[in-house]
């Protein structure tokens, strides 16, 4: 794609605030969807499209934060020490850009949204921990458990975070991946705080967003050097991003929990399909040339 038009920049905004809205509810931010979206619609060269979508995950995460923070969803103590192994993942990404192919980044990337619906799908209805807390345990020690006020039920939720260990091990993959799809982790780490931690939907989403920032940063500067940043596709879809994550959190904070899950899950596959077609060259869609 070279030579952005006003006409192309314009679909770029729109593009970038309607896949940030959604990825707002899901708690991914954008990157999930801007990576497709700038591939299949706009015929981006992936590198490139990657680099764009660090960005406007960079942007979701500024964006988001503010309402997340007031609905007092977001668990900032668990975001800490999760971003931790996040960060440390995404560092070692860094490391492969460059060595993993094209098509094994699209395989890739169908591979976990296929296996992030399954669990998800697993888990539609959430149950509520009434058990003790373990007071050895990492959550009970690092005073992890906490809760929200849900406007949807009108009730304080209470919930408790179990299992850290394995948790911050699947967030180092979620941080890993993250470098190398430009995808924000988000994808990972909702379902991992979501059946690893046994987390609320709607505090993995939140908790998530807040760290999602975070971890591009950490692999940001590697697509800049190496010229996968292109400023013309990259600022409208950062300016959109902002825009569409202030209405997804909005969205999200009113959204029921079990509406949210099935919302995610059919999303997810519809995307994995797309992108298992471009890992096969199967590309139906046109693009901006």
């Amino acid at each position: 794609m070279t030579g952005i038009g006003a006409m192309e920049t314009l679909w770029l905004f729109v593009a970038a605030f309607g896949a940030s809205a959604l990825g707002g509810v899901l708690g991914m931010a954008s990157g999930i969807f801007i990576v497709p979206i700038l591939t299949l619609l706009f015929g981006v060269d992936i590198h490139v499209a990657i680099g764009a979508s660090i960005v406007s995950v960079i942007a979701c995460s500024c964006g988001s934060a503010a309402p997340f923070l007031e609905g007092r969803l977001t668990n900032i103590r668990l975001a800490i020490v999760l971003e931790t192994a996040t960060t440390l993942g995404a560092l070692t990404g860094v490391l492969l850009i460059g060595i993993v192919s094209t098509r094994a980044l699209y395989g890739l990337f169908a591979a976990i949204l296929a296996i992030s619906a399954k669990q998800m799908l697993a888990r539609r209805h959430e149950a509520i921990d009434t058990a003790a807390p373990n007071a050895k345990g990492w959550g009970s020690v690092l005073r992890l458990h906490s809760s929200f006020p849900d406007p949807a039920s009108g009730q304080i939720v209470s919930y408790r975070v179990g299992r850290v260990p394995l948790g911050m091990a699947l967030m180092y993959g979620a941080g890993l991946i993250s470098a190398l799809l430009g995808i924000g982790s988000g994808v990972l780490k909702i379902p991992a705080m979501d059946t690893a931690l046994r987390l609320p939907i709607k505090v993995s989403s939140a908790t998530s967003n807040f760290m999602i920032g975070v971890t591009a940063a950490a692999s940001a500067g590697a697509y800049f050097v190496r010229g996968d940043i292109n400023i013309g596709i990259a600022g409208p879809i950062a300016i959109g991003s902002v825009g569409g994550a202030l209405l997804g959190a909005r969205l999200l904070i009113w959204l029921p929990a079990d509406r949210l899950r099935v919302f995610f899950v059919i999303v997810l596959s519809l995307l994995a399909v797309l992108m298992v077609l471009s890992a096969f060259d199967l590309n139906f869609a046109g693009g901006f040339a």
